[in-house]
């Protein structure tokens, strides 16, 4: 078995002749922790797509733990463990938060269906513990639908945790957070560290100092560079195409 639980290998793919993504390839290691970073229209969210079989690469490979899967069917994707969190959460705003974990617990299909089945103690208390590390246990009985934008997506990681994949997809999460919601945010991920091996896209450089572990910088579709925070930071060409002479901790 791989000790990669994520690795891309040149992939690419072109819309209308313009290569979107252009031969990038990346490892993640399991349970790390990897922020991509880049500019607007860099590729990032692209990238994503490819991964979760949202869009069809036209060159290069994708393996889940050594697994081939390159375009795969979205679905067959989720299936083999790779989750992923939109800008936008999906929760069911008619049922409870602690509901809503149910649900994305439940193996079952049918939301309300699920809802009527019996669980077990430990069914119980693997609700609990996710609740407990979103930080949502005291509003556990609280419709979705009246949470905050931050809660909201707090309620969304939780249902992801869920559903238990080996390798979760984040798109920009804290987006449209305040500045206590995000640092809320980044100590979630932090404990999510080592438990999923995680794939983050964010904007916010304070942020992404405070959860990084390893930075992939992409450029026009391209991987610019890899490394630390302060090797980032210390990369000329990453400064003159991205981070300006600020850096990421001044940020």
């Amino acid at each position: 078995m791989s000790a990669y639980a994520l690795e891309v290998e040149d992939l690419a793919v072109s819309f209308s002749g313009f290569r979107a993504v252009d031969g990038v390839s990346l490892r993640v290691a399991k349970g790390e922790l990897r922020v991509l970073l880049g500019a607007n229209g860099a590729g990032k969210t692209t990238l994503m797509d490819l991964i979760s079989g949202r869009t069809r690469a036209t060159e290069g490979r994708v393996r889940l733990n050594g697994r081939d899967v390159t375009n795969l069917r979205e679905y067959r994707i989720a299936r083999a463990g790779i989750g992923r969190k939109f800008q936008i959460p999906s929760v069911f705003g008619g049922l409870t938060v602690r509901q809503n974990i149910e649900v994305a617990q439940s193996k079952h299909p049918g939301v309300f269906a699920n809802l009527r089945l019996g669980r077990s103690r430990e069914d119980h208390a693997a609700v609990d513990e996710a609740l407990d590390l979103v930080g949502l246990a005291p509003v556990a009985a609280v419709e979705a639908g009246t949470l905050s934008h931050g809660q909201t997506q707090w309620l969304e990681l939780g249902m992801l945790m869920m559903q238990n994949p080996p390798v979760i997809l984040l798109d920009e999460p804290t987006a449209g957070m305040t500045q206590a919601e995000t640092g809320k945010t980044a100590a979630i991920i932090n404990r999510l560290k080592g438990r999923h091996t995680l794939l983050v896209v964010e904007h916010d450089m304070a942020f992404v100092r405070d959860i990084a572990e390893r930075i992939t910088v992409l450029h026009l579709g391209r991987v610019l560079a890899e490394g630390s925070v302060a090797e980032i930071e210390g990369n000329a060409e990453v400064r003159a195409a991205y981070l300006g002479t600020q850096g990421i901790s001044a940020c």
